[in-house]
């Protein structure tokens, strides 16, 4: 973990790189609940987590030290916990978890087909979204994980056609690329990048 000072210059470099229409949601998943207080220091102003165990920790700590969003996979049982500690759940992707969430969710959608991947299929989106709305659930747009490469332009067709996906049903909001490739992502028109070792490492 770098100091405040070098994660505060790399921040406000990353915000400047993305641009105002893009929100940088800085990935806590490997930073402890002591390490926390070193990114309350920097000023990071919105975090994203993984496990709701973990958000749960942290939050405890630094509730009102910084925004909390929820980006790993989201079990249904736990949906009620992430909705009482975040404002916005970026991987809402089973009709179990629909039922449960009651704040704002970006859709996660699997656009590689890969098993080990949550997710809806891009086929299986449209009904899910009418389901979303009959559960009185505010979904603001869609997020995807793209197949791990090592070119960045790799992801390139994945953020294409979440984006396509996006506009065809009118969604405003991209949660799409990580610390290795979120350039490309924000070329494609991401408006949350989810980014940690680019950070701090």
């Amino acid at each position: 973990m770098r100091s405040a000072e070098e994660i505060r210059e790399r921040y406000e470099k990353l915000g400047e790189q993305v641009g105002p229409g893009v929100t940088v949601v800085a990935a806590t998943k490997y930073v402890s609940v002591d390490e926390m207080s070193v990114l309350a220091e920097a000023g990071i102003e919105l975090v994203g987590e993984n496990r709701a165990q973990d958000l749960a920790a942290k939050h405890a700590r630094y509730a009102t030290s910084f925004r909390w969003h929820f980006i790993g996979h989201l079990q249904s049982r736990k949906a009620s916990q992430v909705s009482e500690l975040s404002e916005l759940c970026h991987s809402l992707a089973s009709e179990s978890a629909l039922a449960r969430l009651t704040i704002p969710a970006l859709v996660e959608v699997n656009l590689s087909g890969e098993e080990s991947k949550s997710g809806v299929s891009p086929a299986q989106l449209e009904g899910f979204l009418a389901r979303s709305d009959e559960a009185g659930v505010e979904v603001r747009g869609l997020m995807t994980m793209p197949p791990l490469a090592t070119d960045p332009e790799a992801s390139r067709p994945y953020f294409r056609q979440l984006h396509e996906l996006a506009d065809r049903f009118g969604l405003a909001e991209l949660s799409m690329g990580t610390s290795q490739d979120y350039y490309v992502a924000v070329e494609e028109g991401a408006t949350y990048v989810r980014v940690g070792s680019v950070l701090w490492n």
